[in-house]
């Protein structure tokens, strides 16, 4: 049975990135889990052998709605198209013309924080990319 689902992304610095993603997507960060008050805490309980000095980040939606980001640090820099990707969707009602205004105005929020488009759709949605390449749809 699923519980939940969380979504995981692989890159050269999580913190980095995680900066972005509370931007874009309203996240903050997910507190270690209990009964631990630091995610230094938690993580000293693993096995030291395996600790390869690599980073993270835990992020999570302050609403419980949407699925966690986790951020893992690794060597290699992004190098192929994501297999999976977020989509960002824009929140309001209106006819398809209000909400392709919204869908510009996300576009610009995003873009001055550091995203690049890539793509668009017009009228339907936008192909961007994260600080780090990840790719990422706002619609």
């Amino acid at each position: 049975m699923l519980t939940r689902v969380d979504l995981t992304l692989v890159c050269v610095n999580p913190r980095v990135l995680a900066e972005f993603w509370k931007t874009a997507a309203g996240y903050v960060d997910e507190p270690p889990p209990l009964p631990f008050t630091t995610r230094e805490q938690w993580l000293a309980q693993f096995d030291e052998e395996d600790d390869d000095g690599m980073d993270a980040a835990w992020l999570h939606d302050p609403t419980g709605v949407a699925p966690r980001l986790c951020l893992l640090q690794v060597p290699e820099p992004k190098v192929a198209k994501n297999r999976l990707h977020l989509d960002l969707r824009v929140s309001g009602d209106g006819g398809p013309e209000q909400k392709w205004v919204r869908v510009t105005e996300e576009v610009a929020r995003l873009s001055a924080a550091g995203a690049v488009a890539l793509h668009e759709f017009a009228g339907h949605h936008v192909v961007m990319a994260d600080p780090k390449g990840n790719e990422f749809c706002v619609a």
